[in-house]
């Protein structure tokens, strides 16, 4: 029995650090966010559902100045008070123009997608998994490569992380645009969103694109299209 606690402990230790993470993740997001109270931008979020056939879609506000949306654990909906604050100014720069209520509902489809599948539950295991591989290739790099091996195994690890965030964000982009489609607002919004999102977080370009957790925008869109030509829906 002895023999195997380093094995169990190699597991239930992630697990539980991913727990006390989600709690305090949890309750920072309940010390620092409201209701979202905006017309046009509730009147989006009703629209969103009842295209699934919800009363509507809660989406709270986070008070931080970054641009950002996201998705809770325990499935609630956010966007950040800067985003707000852009979408209320009417304009990111003068040369990138306004953000209307329609391009803000593309996020809040998005982040709905990461909730609908699953994808904050399955972060659980991914976590337990990446550290299981971390020490795995440390202990295996370690022998046969001495002073590189945990940075290789790190490398390692972190390439297949971002390897998994990246397509869980191509399947969030995916429901988005069947749902921006069904609820009739228009996938063409969820593409002009990326396009000025790609100007206000700035250029990802000196990355190793094998390191990027989130796929770059130009990607992103290129997929947008592809599904939307699947599927039927115009891009105007």
């Amino acid at each position: 029995m002895l023999r195997l606690l380093p094995f169990v402990l190699l597991i239930a230790w992630p697990l539980v650090s991913y727990w006390l993470a989600v709690r305090r993740t949890r309750q920072m997001l309940d010390r620092q966010s409201t209701p979202l109270v905006e017309p046009r931008l509730n009147a989006m979020a009703k629209q969103l559902g009842s295209a699934l056939d919800l009363p509507t879609v809660k989406v709270h506000i986070l008070e931080i100045a970054a641009i950002n949306g996201l998705a809770a654990p325990d499935g609630r909906i956010f966007i950040t008070r800067g985003f707000l604050k852009a979408y209320a100014a009417g304009e990111i720069t003068a040369e990138e123009g306004k953000i209307p209520a329609e391009e803000i509902a593309s996020v809040i489809a998005h982040e709905l997608g990461h909730v609908a599948l699953g994808h904050g539950k399955r972060r659980i295991f991914d976590f337990a998994g990446q550290n299981a591989l971390r020490t795995a290739l440390m202990v295996l790099f370690g022998r046969f490569l001495p002073g590189v091996g945990p940075w290789l195994a790190g490398l390692a690890a972190s390439a297949f992380a971002a390897r998994l965030s990246r397509s869980d964000e191509y399947e969030a982009d995916a429901y988005a645009t069947a749902l921006l489609g069904r609820a009739g607002i228009g996938v063409q919004h969820q593409i002009s969103m990326f396009k000025k999102l790609d100007g206000m977080t700035g250029n990802l370009g000196a990355q190793p694109a094998w390191l990027i957790s989130h796929p770059r925008p130009d990607q992103r869109i290129a997929a947008i299209e592809a599904n939307a030509a699947k599927w039927g829906l115009r891009v105007e």
